[in-house]
């Protein structure tokens, strides 16, 4: 029985060991996105041109 409250106490210790990891980085901006905006503006008129032929092709089925 000792031995499971070793266990639960180790695994909550690792946890919370995580968790502060985790919190850290995020308040240090280590998930910040800075490539995909950066990204989406070459990939925006794509997008648009796509739309449009997808826009005149259902005009002309109806």
């Amino acid at each position: 029985m000792s031995v499971i409250y070793l266990l639960i106490s180790i695994s909550i210790v690792v946890a919370l060991t995580f968790l502060y990891i985790f919190i850290r980085a995020v308040r240090s901006g280590q998930f910040d996105d800075d490539y995909t905006p950066s990204v989406r503006m070459l990939f925006e008129d794509e997008l648009k041109k796509s739309k449009t032929k997808t826009d005149i092709n259902s005009e002309n089925q109806d």
